[in-house]
């Protein structure tokens, strides 16, 4: 497969056979990426020549944590060796190359603009550290979200060494009492999917009336605390499962994290089996009406452990910093 139409064709053609199993669907967006840049690379290559000098493509979000459902959206960027204006330039145009192509094979751009054809997220790695630098000394309300963002970043294409060393500095950098507040300020609330008589609390506006979002009630309290956990332990995973099994016994009990685990992968497979997946917003939301007793039963568990392991990271970090 050389060109983005050919590789889009067989990921729409392949990927409802893998809609039931997490791993193997996340595996397969991994090698769609790979397609992806391989093909920008070649269109680049073509009006500006090869890349000159080694990089590292990698993605962050769900895709970093390998965490995505059936849709997805961009979260990305590059890292580059060499510090110099014509190699930034040639970076980018891959970065809007990838974009364009990833965008054609169904991944939805960023929002908020978190891509390689950005230059916030491609830069070579000696401003990489600068930024990262920055980022940690600032400590704005933009900047956390920034460092949070690169937290989830994993290669997936290239020099991951690369990566690597941004990463590491940014993990030496983030242990500050003052950091760990600001960064559990800014993840500390989240919506409540379960209201005080015990009822799923469900959109009441919108296109999504009578839906409860997955996303917000139950995937960013796990995904959240386990980032948090991830700092305060100096844990390098990026996805949540390993980062809660990764947190030491005399932090979270053995049996405790199992626990967590088992919800969380529950969850993942629920969503994949009851959330509407027409598009990517629609990805977020399951239709309560549409689930059985016994769903809805296995999703209120699920949302009261997301909701204990938020809490639990909550206290641990407030405790440090007093």
């Amino acid at each position: 497969m050389k060109t983005f139409e050919e590789i889009s064709e067989f990921r729409w053609k392949t990927i409802n056979d893998l809609v039931l199993e997490h791993e193997n669907l996340n595996k397969f967006h991994d090698v769609i990426y790979g397609y992806i840049i391989s093909a920008a690379i070649s269109r680049l290559t073509l009006r500006h020549g090869k890349p000159p000098s080694p990089f590292c493509f990698f993605v962050m979000g769900s895709a970093g944590r390998l965490e995505q459902s059936i849709w997805s959206d961009q979260d990305h960027g590059i890292a580059f060796e060499d510090d110099s204006k014509h190699h930034l330039t040639y970076f980018l145009h891959l970065g809007s190359e990838i974009s364009a192509g990833l965008e054609q094979a169904g991944y939805k751009k960023c929002s908020g603009d978190v891509m390689a054809s950005n230059p916030l997220w491609c830069k070579s790695r000696a401003e990489w550290q600068q930024q990262v630098q920055h980022w940690t000394s600032t400590i704005s309300w933009e900047s956390i979200r920034h460092l949070l963002i690169l937290a989830d970043a994993r290669p997936v294409f290239g020099e991951s060494s690369l990566l690597h060393l941004i990463k590491e500095n940014t993990a030496n950098s983030v242990k500050s009492e003052k950091l760990l507040t600001r960064m559990l300020e800014n993840t500390m609330h989240s919506k409540k999917g379960i209201g005080v008589l015990g009822q799923l609390l469900v959109e009441t506006h919108g296109p999504f009336s009578g839906c409860i979002n997955i996303k917000e009630t139950a995937i960013l309290p796990f995904v959240n605390a386990a980032r948090l956990l991830s700092f305060y332990c100096g844990i390098e995973s990026t996805d949540t499962r390993t980062r809660i099994s990764s947190v030491p016994d005399s932090i979270i009990a053995p049996q405790e994290k199992k626990y967590y685990i088992e919800n969380f992968n529950a969850l993942l497979s629920f969503r994949l089996a009851h959330a509407l997946q027409t598009d990517y917003e629609s990805g977020h939301f399951i239709r309560v009406e549409h689930l059985s007793k016994e769903d809805k039963k296995e999703l209120k568990q699920i949302l009261k452990a997301g909701k204990e392991l938020h809490d639990k990271t909550s206290r641990l970090i407030e405790r440090r910093i007093q």
